[in-house]
């Protein structure tokens, strides 16, 4: 029996609806202090990575600095993606006014749409949390990453794949909208549908490619070759980065995943409790939650993903109490042991279910007499 089946038959309906109170106060108190310490924040990160981007660029002119140069752009790239992009498009700081970190009007550099990720993570990531077969976060449609999802011999190339993805990764997750395996795969998807989907994405990365490969070496005259190559780097080093943060806090083996019929009349506070189950956090310094944007604390994004992530450090000791208080679990690690169990997943559920020593079904729901959904609804996505 999974850990959510443990607690949705031993916990009562009024115990998830006090779980769910106390974290919607933890949400509550947060939204209402929200002020000019996260406004400065924000607006402090975003000339940081302004200025990480100039540097870089001019640096990776003259050979001398052209490490540094690829370092800044790199880094700048990272900031761009995780801490600002990642977080304004969640709408975390819609509540300035300030139309440049605006949900509704950011776009990162990236080859990803903004509209597009936010239909696929805010919205299907964040509402379906790895849920399978309706989070295509798990596994993006190429890897096995659920003990309950069919094999096939496709799945042998898991590990290789996993590479690729994380060399390529803004480019993965560019075309993830389009679900290419109903194309390739599955045959439920016509050219011609493909085809039409595809013309805003290859409209973003035709540009993002533009940028870095031609307009910017270009610019760089005779140093158009360290410019090419800088930004390959600073992309690769973005890419590989944002895979692994994103890798760490959702598949670590003691991360769960989820039948579908968990959805049928699910609570709010049964909705946080799938949140707990299917997170992972990572731990280390102030340098690195930045550089994750915050995304080394999975736990507390996936039960506030509205909530500037600049905060969810000094809100986990309260998750963990609730969690304690429950008998939740609360996953939270090294990076390197997160990273070694979520690559142990990869290579074992490549492998044909006769082949592997034992199965962890995926949590199916129980039955749940009154449940009931809250004024507030679930999920939080912006």
């Amino acid at each position: 029996m999974s850990e959510l089946d443990n607690h949705l038959n031993s916990f009562t309906q009024e115990q998830f609806d006090q779980i769910g109170a106390d974290f919607d106060a933890i949400r509550r108190r947060v939204i209402n202090d929200l002020g000019e310490r996260d406004a400065n924040y924000i607006r402090t990160i975003v000339k940081r990575q302004r200025q990480f981007e100039v540097g870089g660029r001019a640096m990776m002119m003259l050979p001398p600095t052209w490490p540094l140069g690829v370092a800044s752009l790199s880094l700048s790239k990272i900031l761009d993606n995780m801490e600002i992009g990642h977080n304004v498009m969640h709408g975390q700081y819609d509540w300035m006014g300030d139309p440049a970190l605006n949900s509704k009007n950011f776009d990162w550099d990236t080859a990803d749409t903004a509209e597009n990720w936010k239909a696929t993570h805010n919205f299907e990531h964040h509402t379906y949390t790895n849920v399978v077969d309706r989070d295509h976060d798990i596994g993006y449609g190429l890897l096995r990453m659920a003990d309950d999802q069919p094999w096939e011999p496709r799945f042998l190339m898991n590990l290789p794949l996993t590479a690729l993805l994380h060399v390529f990764f803004q480019h993965f997750v560019a075309v993830q909208n389009l679900k290419l395996e109903n194309y390739l795969i599955y045959k439920t998807k016509s050219r011609e549908e493909l085809a039409e989907e595809f013309k805003p994405v290859w409209a973003k990365m035709r540009k993002q490619l533009a940028k870095d490969y031609v307009y910017f070496p270009l610019l760089a005259g005779p140093f158009a070759p360290l410019v090419f190559a800088g930004n390959m780097t600073a992309n690769l080093t973005r890419n590989i980065w944002a895979c692994s943060v994103i890798f760490n806090g959702h598949f670590p083996e003691e991360v769960e995943q989820f039948d579908e019929s968990v959805l049928e009349d699910e609570s709010r506070g049964q909705w946080y409790v799938r949140q707990l189950l299917g997170s992972a956090n990572f731990e280390g310094s102030k340098l690195m939650h930045l550089m994750s944007g915050n995304l080394s604390y999975q736990i507390e994004h996936h039960l506030f993903p509205d909530i500037p992530a600049c905060r969810y450090a000094e809100i986990a000791p309260e998750v963990r109490a609730i969690c304690k208080k429950n008998g939740l679990p609360y996953h939270s690690g090294p990076f390197w042991k997160q990273a070694l169990s979520t690559w142990k997943r990869i290579a074992r559920l490549s492998l044909p279910d006769r082949l592997l020593p034992s199965k962890k079904p995926t949590a199916k729901a129980a039955p749940k007499a009154g449940a009931t959904t809250d004024e507030e609804s679930l999920p939080i996505a912006a």
